[in-house]
């Protein structure tokens, strides 16, 4: 019976993951920059190039990431990454073990990867801004919560993993 409910309980936490990426992810790294650039390649400079090439391997990382971290929430988590439908245990495994926010830096990245790509320097701007405000909602809503979520547990976490710059070793709990 308890493998019938961690079933029910990943398919729906699958189909909710599913649901948020399309919306979240999508729309601040997809639907925003194409509203802003229609994805025209402009060449801000005569050897934009390299720049764009750059771009396209940021980009090919960063959804690579951003599936990665997603996925964790669904088969470790046993939830999505949604307010409305957290996880049941806290999630540290993969490029959490690197950076407690790889999400957001794969949206960042994705953001970035466009703006090379298509010589959008108004992408820039707008990734300076999603940064901000990224920053604004893991300090004062994500970081609160998981404390009242996870104790002790997180508060371990939060001192042995960086939030926005990635250790190169994984962090192993203890």
């Amino acid at each position: 019976m308890l493998t019938k409910t961690v079933g029910v309980q990943t398919k729906k936490a699958a189909l909710g993951s599913a649901a948020f990426f399309v919306l979240a992810p999508g729309g601040v790294a997809g639907l925003v920059p194409w509203l802003l650039t229609g994805w025209r390649m402009e060449r801000p400079l005569p050897a934009w190039l390299p720049f764009q090439v750059i771009g396209v391997v940021v980009l090919v990382g960063a959804l690579a990431v951003l599936i990665s971290s997603f996925a964790r929430f669904v088969t470790e988590g046993f939830g999505t990454p949604a307010p409305v439908a957290p996880p049941d245990r806290l999630v540290i495994g993969g490029f959490y073990r690197h950076v407690r926010n790889p999400m957001y830096l794969a949206v960042l990245s994705l953001i970035i990867g466009q703006a090379l790509v298509l010589g959008q320097l108004v992408l820039f701007l707008y990734g300076a801004l999603v940064s901000a405000a990224f920053a604004a909602m893991v300090r004062w809503h994500e970081e609160p919560a998981l404390r009242r979520s996870f104790g002790d547990k997180y508060v371990a976490y939060h001192e042995a993993v960086p939030g926005w710059i990635p250790r190169l070793r994984p962090w192993r709990p203890s």
